[in-house]
């Protein structure tokens, strides 16, 4: 038996990859990406290490290019959610009992594989499956799904080790044991790292899961979850279930064996899945643990005291990365009059230097909106505000999803702090400014605080120290992310734990412990080493 008390060491964030012209990096993506774009895969599900193929099907294609077929996937059905189920639980006795350090062993293996064999192919599959820009594809998959990986092994380390005092006659321990139960796992489109987080971190704890992919982000999730079946993954831990989301939800919230839900996505997605699990509350063996980050309508707010061109970058990359399909973006700016007609220009200058196409032209910093649903749904908004005496699209606002799902960049000014664009989450390449009065300062903090429900990221821009710290203290509540003089987005695992509150989740903290934690159930367990032999107490011997 193996008696070694032994701890991960704290790892450093995966170095990210520039793919510079002339760099041997970018050979081998593109050589990657001439792989997978002249592949087309035949997507299985997988339940208790099995391929399932139900003949029910779905096409993955490019966004960038939607008439290229990446994949044909196959869906479950009642049937299959069902096995889905039965084998987590199958699986659930021997994982659990594992070792923590043999199970970190296989995320630790994971990391590597994705790190070094796999690096490329990950990337280009995130690349063209989810049309991202190589530099935004290699900072979520691999970078940052490596760095989940790593991390939570040490994280995991200091929350096994923290024990509590035991006095003299005693020995106290606390036994960190997973939920009794499966944990559902439902990932959004967006980041690959976000899909393996999900269903790792429950994991690495002894749970096993239920796991139901985006079907836009089904080809880099296939492949990710055959690194996870390479690096050793035991049969029925994690089970790759595709299919429809308000079938499995039923399903999955009327199990008695439901532990747990971890969940990104929308707000409206969780809602309805939380009033799912409330109504059938007395079905579960145990109350079942909520992990859920939702919507956003991240800020950026700029103090007169604040340089022009820092805020303006911040708009633009904080904005318009990923085409806004961050949790994070930057989709409302509150600029001082005095500075507006220079950061005005400013951005039009980028925005006209900025190009927009195939993720295959590495000169492209601008891609496609994930599907047809979500360019029809920008595009409303875009239109919306082009039809009202209220806003003016001063940049951008035209669409294209002839060939690819393609949406300008978009710039909106309102004059109404409280327009639609400014308080709705529209999860695109869109960006509504409103100009206040430079001496409005503190009052437009508190617009900013009030007029959204969300509570994710914000950012403030200024040089005055006392402006700052008056920010800070008035949006305390407006964001669970918080920047100084930085864009609202790229939070670092480790570095900037990631969640929000109000409509915008649990606040549970992605990258840290404390979304670690929450797949334990502990148990507080005490040793009397001489038990007392009288039931009496000094008090009772009073005359």
């Amino acid at each position: 038996m193996n008696n070694a008390v032994f701890t991960f060491r704290k790892p450093a964030n995966e170095p990210v990859k520039s793919y510079a012209p002339g760099t041997q990096d970018k050979a081998e993506l593109k050589d990657a990406l001439r792989r997978l774009a002249g592949e087309e895969w035949d997507i299985p599900l997988i339940i208790g290490g099995k391929e399932i193929r139900t003949g029910n099907t779905g096409k993955v294609v490019m966004p960038h290019d939607h008439r290229h077929v990446l994949a044909t996937y196959h869906k479950a059905g009642e049937r299959e959610v069902r096995m889905a189920i039965d084998a987590a639980m199958q699986a659930r006795r021997e994982w659990a009992a594992l070792p923590w350090t043999e199970r970190a062993s296989v995320l630790q293996r994971a990391a590597e594989l994705i790190s070094t064999k796999y690096r490329y192919l990950v990337n280009a599959s995130v690349m063209l499956g989810q049309s991202k820009n190589p530099y935004q594809a290699e900072i979520d998959a691999p970078c940052e799904l490596v760095d989940f990986l790593r991390f939570n092994n040490y994280f995991a380390g200091g929350i096994y080790s923290d024990q509590p005092y035991s006095d003299t006659g005693v020995i106290n321990r606390m036994e960190y044991r997973p939920l009794e139960g499966f944990v559902f796992a439902l990932t959004p489109f967006n980041f690959t790292a976000i899909a393996s987080n999900l269903n790792m971190s429950p994991v690495l704890m002894g749970n096993t899961t239920v796991w139901k992919p985006s079907s836009t982000a089904i080809h880099s999730n296939y492949l990710i979850m055959k690194i996870f079946q390479e690096a050793g993954l035991p049969d029925g831990v994690i089970n790759f279930v595709p299919g429809q989301g308000s079938m499995m939800g039923g399903i999955i919230t009327s199990s008695p064996d439901l532990g747990g839900f971890h969940f990104t996505g929308s707000t409206a997605t969780f809602n309805t899945l939380w009033g799912q699990i409330g109504a059938n509350i007395s079905r579960y063996r145990s109350y079942p643990k909520i992990v859920g980050e939702t919507g956003g309508k991240d800020f950026i707010f700029v103090h007169p005291s604040s340089p022009t061109l820092e805020a303006s970058v911040a708009i633009v990359r904080g904005a318009f990365e990923y085409q806004g399909q961050k949790c994070s973006a930057a989709s409302r700016a509150y600029i001082p009059r005095s500075l507006w007609s220079k950061m005005k220009d400013e951005i039009g200058d980028m925005l006209k230097d900025i190009h927009m196409g195939d993720v295959r032209d590495f000169t492209n910093m601008i891609n496609a909106v994930i599907d047809e649903t979500s360019f029809d749904n920008i595009m409303s908004y875009i239109e919306y505000a082009r039809n009202s005496p209220h806003a003016e699209i001063i940049f951008g606002g035209k669409g294209d999803k002839s060939v690819g799902y393609y949406i300008e960049p978009t710039v909106i000014l309102t004059t109404d702090p409280h327009f639609k664009t400014m308080t709705e989450e529209i999860f695109g390449p869109v960006i509504t400014v409103f100009v206040y009065d430079d001496d409005r300062f503190e009052q437009m903090l508190t617009e900013c605080d009030s007029s959204s429900p969300y509570a994710l990221t914000g950012s403030i821009f200024a040089t005055d120290r006392y402006a700052i710290q008056t920010a800070l203290a008035a949006l305390r509540y407006s964001a669970g992310n918080f920047y100084i003089n930085d864009k609202p987005t790229g939070a670092v695992v480790s570095q900037q734990p990631f969640g929000g509150s109000r409509a915008s989740g649990t606040n549970d903290k992605a990258g840290s412990a404390l979304n670690l934690l929450r797949w334990t159930s502990a148990r507080a367990v005490k040793e009397t080493l001489v038990p007392p032999t009288d039931y009496g107490y000094p008090f009772l011997g009073e005359k």
